[in-house]
């Protein structure tokens, strides 16, 4: 893999911003640049009731705006001294083209801004971002409008009890990518292990504890202590203190976002897994309400 950072630029996304945060990583990384100015204007006119030739021309000027944008976009990271390359495309769904382009680039990292997506945009998986989510085989950096810290605050949010890694390779790629860039941003790792209530998972969960006659007390602190020995156990092999770990019960949606804030977040590394059949990375409904509702950047791991 490369260490070039594919940058999606998108108008409505606070492009210098994802263009900044985009070379900060290059140079932490030691890497390049591609920014890809994704924006099917040119795509909508081509299939336009109007005469040709006027949308001809209007495809033009889009294009030429397109281009200097990218140019000033360019000239706002110069200061980096980074390696930058610059595209554009125009197809239709913008997600298929981006994936594209990343299994061309073969990045380190595909990094894009994101907004507020409303519970329309949710129910029918349509926009991008999750588009990307579900499909795209690299690390995707999703940036939110807010500024770093000097020494941020890096938060893995890993599962080293998740029925879909039990070899741990998720995990540890989480932990991995977590350190990496704490480490070279001088900031903070916090990990955070969420467990749901046996009262949280259904009211089936106690039908099926009922003939072996354990109280669910019981139940729950067995649950709560074999939680526990895997995150230490994690944490042991990553050479992390125990002041760096938090354990919370709960749901990992309604968990998180509160955590990133109390902690003042500047990143929160989850990951994807794909299902068997499926063929495809699930992250439910836990990462619809996190993508929106968590305040920082997100980089979202795959499986190795």
């Amino acid at each position: 893999m490369s260490k070039t950072i594919l940058a999606i630029i998108e108008n409505e996304r606070f492009p210098f911003e994802v263009a900044m945060r985009a070379a900060r990583i290059a140079k932490l990384y030691d890497g390049d640049i591609q920014l890809l100015l994704s924006d099917p204007t040119v795509s909508f006119l081509r299939s336009s009731f109007m005469i040709s030739a006027d949308a001809k021309q209007i495809a033009d000027n889009v294009r030429q705006a397109q281009q200097e944008e990218l140019e000033r976009i360019v000239e706002s990271i110069a200061e980096y001294g980074l390696n930058v390359s610059t595209s554009i495309v125009h197809e239709r769904p913008a997600s298929d083209a981006i994936i594209a382009r990343a299994l061309e680039v073969e990045p380190f990292v595909v990094v894009k801004g994101t907004t507020y997506h409303s519970p329309a945009e949710r129910a029918v998986f349509t926009f991008n971002d999750w588009q990307l989510i579900r499909k795209l085989d690299y690390p995707l950096w999703l940036v939110k409008t807010h500024e770093w810290k000097e020494d941020p605050v890096i938060v893995a949010a890993v599962d080293p009890m998740h029925p879909d890694d039990e070899e741990g390779g998720l995990t540890q790629a989480i932990v991995d990518s977590a350190r990496s860039v704490s480490e070279r941003t001088g900031g903070q790792l916090l990990l955070l292990h969420t467990y749901e209530l046996l009262e949280e998972v259904s009211s089936w969960a106690k039908l099926a504890f009922k003939p072996l006659k354990v109280p669910m007390e019981e139940l729950q602190q067995k649950m709560q202590d074999e939680h526990r020995r895997h995150l230490d156990s994690l944490a042991a092999n990553n050479d992390i203190d125990a002041g760096s770990l938090y354990m919370l019960p709960g749901r990992t949606r309604e968990i998180l976002p509160a955590f990133a804030r109390e902690k003042n977040a500047d990143l929160v590394v989850m990951g994807a897994v794909a299902r068997s059949g499926l063929k495809r990375r699930i992250i439910g409904s836990t990462a619809e309400h996190v993508l929106d509702h968590v305040p920082c950047d997100i980089l979202i791991e795959r499986m190795s």
